[in-house]
């Protein structure tokens, strides 16, 4: 089979399309043939070991642990293992690799029990490729911030992969939700959403009149210190920072929003996965809106 190597840190140009042995699922694993994946965050930061904590997890030189990345994935079971009770053959599914990574193959196998769900039946496999790391993201952390119907909640960097589901799944909480965005993507947080939009080309975000319970860092960058003044008393500031350890419980509800119409993906470009190096490159530089999808066979 086709997968993504890397055997370097460095820049996009260490991703190399290589032909390795098909994986043979144990006696509780499946099988997955991979129809699509994603390139996100996550992803080029391993591959650039950025931050630098990324070398101390896959090796403090070169990648030990993790050599084909991908995050998430979906695509149709192939194989069982012989005490697999969850799956069968033919089953379309999607998936969260989580830090095993793994998702730049043609085939994957994961564990019955891992984070793998059956694929929304309103959503192609591209679409369903880039549901669960950012919806999983956005899910922990409003869980995290106590969110509750009528929360005043402020997102900052609310287009990419993480804020496009945490405004949809905010809204399904009944918050209140102010955005803060660039011009460009008014309109798309606004169709996420959004009540209310703050253009940060046009003005300090920090100097609006108004207090909220949570203020959610979508992308990383934004300083705790800057979010005070904008907090209520006994207001929340979470940061998208740090790892996710959602259940496959949680890839449930995911689902079961999505095939109510209650939560949908972005998709700014499609790459096929030969052109994994292009994708990566796109990604880095943070101008994505909602998610990059990687097609690795036609559906």
């Amino acid at each position: 089979m086709k997968a993504v190597f890397y055997e370097r840190y460095g820049a996009p140009d260490v991703l190399t399309l290589q032909d390795i042995d098909k994986p043979v699922p144990k006696s509780d694993e499946v099988l997955i043939k991979v129809y699509a994946t994603s390139v996100t965050a996550g992803d080029w930061r391993m591959r650039k070991a950025d931050p630098f904590v990324a070398r101390l997890f896959n090796g403090l030189f070169r990648p030990k642990r993790v050599k084909i990345l991908g995050f998430e994935l979906s695509g149709v079971i192939e194989e069982v293992g012989k005490n697999v009770k969850s799956f069968k053959p033919g089953d379309a599914v999607f998936a969260f690799c989580g830090y095993k990574f793994g998702g730049y193959a043609e085939y994957r196998c994961l564990p019955e029990n891992d984070i793998i769900v059956l694929k929304p039946t309103n959503m192609t496999f591209e679409e369903a490729a880039t549901i669960p790391l950012g919806s999983l993201t956005a899910l922990s952390r409003l869980r995290k911030g106590n969110i509750t119907e009528g929360k005043k909640v402020l997102i900052y960097g609310a287009s990419g992969s993480v804020g496009t589901f945490t405004i949809q799944l905010a809204r399904h909480f009944g918050a209140e939700i102010t955005t803060v965005c660039s011009t460009n993507n008014l309109d798309l947080v606004k169709s996420m959403g959004a009540h209310k939009t703050v253009d940060y080309t046009k003005m300090d975000f920090t100097t609006i009149d108004d207090k909220f319970d949570l203020i959610f860092d979508a992308v990383g960058k934004m300083k705790k210190s800057g979010s005070k003044k904008l907090l209520k008393p006994d207001g929340k500031f979470i940061s998208v920072n740090g790892q996710t350890k959602p259940t496959q419980q949680d890839l449930f509800l995911i689902k079961e929003l999505i095939e109510a119409g209650k939560l949908t993906t972005v998709i700014d470009r499609t790459y096929n996965l030969e052109e994994i190096q292009d994708a990566h490159r796109y990604v880095e530089q943070f101008r994505k809106r909602g998610n990059v999808s990687v097609r690795v066979a036609s559906e």
